[in-house]
């Protein structure tokens, strides 16, 4: 293991940081960091939870507001800012870690510090499953990434977990769809995405389709959930299907899953435990 850096999962419950000093921290160094001439945005299930504050019963109910509901705080920035980053994240008292600095090279930074255990920053897109461009749509949200985005962001994993599904009926739930960034989950960028990309496109019509019929599992919802969020599900479906496909992407399909339809993703916690190359 790197020197002071400890995983959240091994930091003891009497001492991890409750989900309010996350948010506190995600707001305070996105603000920071715009006094510095730098965009910098919160995104993953931190970024649906600040987006959606007023269904905090509903995160409660769906018992997502555990003491470890959050390990870290995901953000992402432009490429351009990548070396005043470090020294704008290192001034807030977090410490890049250099063996996976040294791994992922540009894709992205991990840093540990005290109150908040841990950072990432991605630059200029997410890669994992299946890859989310954020070029000039960081300016489009704030303190988060933009709704749409945030909602590809758990759509493009292949293997949702548990936790992943509950953050993306919370924000079904919690916003609508419309054609703008405006508070609502912009359709439109999600369509255009999805109609240039067959891999992407299967894995997050699937999951769609896989959390709808997951609805009747949680007893928390009431009637007028399921109903909302699966109106909801179905529209963005009939907007995906009902959208001019690229050239690439029907060339794609022909393929099918036949051919692996996404990227594997290396576990950063296991590439952390090995020696670095000389």
């Amino acid at each position: 293991m790197s020197q002071n850096f400890i995983m959240p999962s091994d930091i003891p419950d009497d001492q991890y940081p409750p989900p309010s000093a996350f948010v506190e921290e995600g707001k305070s160094c996105v603000e920071a960091a715009q006094k510095e001439g730098l965009i910098l945005k919160v995104m993953g299930g931190l970024g649906i939870y600040m987006h959606s504050q007023e269904f905090h019963p509903l995160w409660e109910g769906l018992e997502r507001l555990g003491k470890k509901m959050f390990t870290d705080i995901d953000y992402v920035a432009y490429d351009k800012h990548r070396v005043k980053m470090i020294k704008f994240l290192e001034n807030r008292g977090f410490s890049v870690h250099q063996k996976l600095l040294y791994h992922y090279g540009k894709e992205r930074q991990i840093y540990y510090g005290n109150t908040i255990p841990m950072v990432e920053v991605f630059y200029d897109r997410l890669a994992m499953n299946h890859t989310i461009e954020f070029a000039k749509r960081l300016e489009q949200d704030s303190p988060t990434i933009p709704l749409s985005e945030l909602l590809l962001q758990k759509l493009q994993m292949v293997r949702m977990n548990e936790k992943d599904i509950k953050d993306s009926i919370l924000l079904l739930r919690a916003h609508n769809l419309a054609d703008h960034d405006d508070n609502c989950i912009n359709f439109s960028v999600i369509n255009s995405v999805l109609a240039s990309d067959w891999g992407f496109y299967h894995t997050a019509t699937s999951n769609l389709k896989m959390i709808n019929e997951s609805l009747g599992r949680y007893s928390v919802l009431t009637n007028e959930d399921r109903e909302i969020i699966g109106e909801r599900i179905k529209a963005l479906l009939r907007q995906v299907e009902g959208t001019p496909k690229s050239l690439k992407w029907k060339v794609r399909a022909k393929l099918g899953t036949k051919v692996i339809w996404y990227n594997e993703v290396d576990e950063w916690d296991v590439i952390e435990t090995q020696p670095m190359e000389e």
